[in-house]
């Protein structure tokens, strides 16, 4: 089963799929600079929230890149502070961005507080980036077994927006348990709702499942009623951008009116994400972050 690869780190910069232009061109575009960085994710090039959490390590990488190696660790430290704020500002909904540039700015105290030695303190910021990389494929994997054995004696999923490898590292939130079950002998049938207006579902979803091998159909939005009500989704699995203290969760627009529709037909509706995308700081749904676009 062919699974692509959404973000690498590779001869000394980020390797990504340019994912506007799916599903017309397949596009790997590599990313040098922190600007570059923010601009990916700005314009959704790079998309999901795990994967811009594994973009924004790497970006705030890339701005501390080739900072003098005998210049002081209180520049450095600025430097880092600096740009991370800015990277901060490229997507307001995905808690993971912030999760992970937190991640990044802490492991850089920590290495300014033990040694001097900026060589050293930009290896092992790299080896962090890295491994935020290595721990979503580890956690989507995870994630993707957990679900398969959940969905055991399903037959046939819908699945809004796109929450599978293009959306992360490798193995995907919401689509995991389809390529773990694949992987297993068990094929699902997946309905992908198209996802307006930016048609991620058609553009991406869709894509990648036929790259995969999967049985997918797709849908537009207003068909998901009339295939729950004709008994063809045993289930709804779909990923998050956010999940606050009590639960509720920002994902795609959309998702709400599927979970509505899922309840109304006595469908099962899962939310698979990985921890990072939980923000216990936040009470409710009320209190997130709304990203609007023009």
């Amino acid at each position: 089963m062919s699974r692509l690869k959404t973000i690498e780190w590779v001869d000394g910069a980020v390797r990504l799929i340019d994912q506007t232009k799916l599903p017309t061109e397949l596009v790997y575009e590599r990313i040098d600079t922190i600007e570059q960085m923010y601009h990916a994710i700005k314009i959704l090039k790079v998309r999901g929230a795990p994967a811009i959490g594994i973009a924004a390590a790497f970006g705030v990488y890339l701005a501390i890149k080739d900072f003098p190696e005998q210049g002081s660790v209180t520049d450095f430290l600025t430097l880092f502070e600096k740009n991370s704020d800015y990277l901060a500002e490229s997507r307001p909904t995905a808690v993971n961005l912030f999760w992970a540039i937190n991640r990044m700015k802490e492991k850089a105290k920590k290495l300014a507080a033990q040694t001097p030695a900026i060589g050293y303190i930009k290896r092992e910021l790299l080896g962090e980036a890295i491994e935020i990389l290595e721990e979503d494929r580890r956690t989507g994997r995870a994630i993707g077994e957990a679900g398969a054995e959940l969905l055991k004696d399903k037959k046939s999923l819908l699945t809004h927006c796109n929450a599978g490898g293009l959306a992360t590292s490798e193995y995907g939130t919401a689509l995991a348990p389809v390529y773990v079950a694949k992987e297993q002998g068990k094929q699902f049938r997946v309905y992908a709702d198209e996802t307006r207006p930016l048609l991620q579902g058609a553009r991406i979803t869709a894509f990648e499942l036929q790259k995969a091998g999967i049985p997918v159909t797709l849908i537009c939005d207003n068909m998901a009623a009339t295939v729950m009500a004709r008994g063809l989704v045993d289930a709804v699995i779909v990923g998050a951008d956010r999940i606050t203290a009590n639960g509720d969760t920002a994902n795609k627009i959309g998702t709400y009116g599927v979970a509505l529709l899922a309840k109304a037909h006595n469908i099962p509706f899962y939310v698979a994400a990985p921890f990072s995308t939980f923000d216990l700081s936040l009470k409710d749904g009320s209190q997130i972050p709304i990203e609007e676009r023009e």
